[in-house]
């Protein structure tokens, strides 16, 4: 009989360095965990405007604060490890702009940046298309919408 495939693991650091409330533990550790095909040890921060633009601009020359930001370390003993900060200002901004439930947009951005741990990459419409792909069938599995459609419904 062949051994059934080990369940990813998670160490899981959260970070609240923003004004903004953010979803719970539980909550966030689930969404992680859809988007995992392997084990990892991965911190999320959340951060206002002044830390996301001073980190957005220290590394990757862009001076303004985006909605996230992916630092992978690479494979380790376990399959991947990095961590990802989430600025809550624009996050909110964004799916205020995109007439979305913000914890349906937080959700998107833990997946879509726990998926650029693992490789995955939007550089070109090929990448974008598989990566996109991806996002919309975990985020479904999750109970939530195609974040990429025109008619975002909560």
């Amino acid at each position: 009989m062949k051994p059934s495939p080990k369940a990813p693991t998670l160490t899981l650091c959260i970070q609240q360095a923003s004004r903004h409330p953010i979803p719970v533990r539980a909550t966030l550790r689930r969404w992680a965990l859809a988007a995992l095909k392997g084990s990892a040890d991965v911190t999320l921060r959340f951060v206002d405007t002044r830390e996301g633009r001073e980190l957005n601009r220290h590394f990757r020359g862009k001076d303004y604060a985006t909605n996230v930001l992916t630092f992978s370390y690479g494979q380790n003993a376990l399959d991947y490890a990095g961590d990802i900060v989430l600025c809550m200002p624009v996050l909110l901004r964004e799916a205020g702009a995109q007439r979305k439930p913000w914890r349906a947009h937080c959700a998107h951005l833990v997946v879509h940046s726990l998926l650029h741990l693992q490789g995955y990459d939007h550089k070109n419409d090929r990448e974008a298309q598989k990566m996109e792909a991806r996002e919309t069938a975990i985020l479904a599995h999750l109970g939530y919408p195609d974040p990429y459609s025109d008619t975002f419904r909560d």
